[in-house]
């Protein structure tokens, strides 16, 4: 059984995780053409050695980062969203910006 740690509920089965991808900064849908933020959405990059990840405890939805190394699969730190993030984009909705 693989145990990964969660920030908010301490070690729990890795069944009860889910991943979202890379940690990456989301690009201005104002600033975005078409390609561009379909590149964002749906083209996921494999990359080799460590890397940031969303990951979801399911049963509370609590999110939070992992750094997992894609060679070995080892999940070397697991922290809470708000250590990258301190606060939250809005970037609004197209009626904001007269579009």
């Amino acid at each position: 059984m693989k145990i990964m740690h969660c920030p908010l509920n301490g070690p729990r089965n890795i069944s009860e995780f889910t991943t979202a991808g890379e940690v990456g900064e989301m690009p201005d849908p104002r600033q975005t053409d078409d390609a561009q933020w379909a590149a964002h959405v749906w083209v996921a990059y494999t990359r080799v050695g460590v890397v940031k990840e969303w990951w979801c405890h399911a049963p509370t939805s609590y999110w939070f980062i992992a750094e997992r190394n894609t060679v070995t699969d080892e999940i070397l730190r697991t922290y809470p969203a708000s250590e990258i993030y301190r606060e939250r984009k809005h970037f609004g909705s197209p009626e904001d910006h007269g579009v």
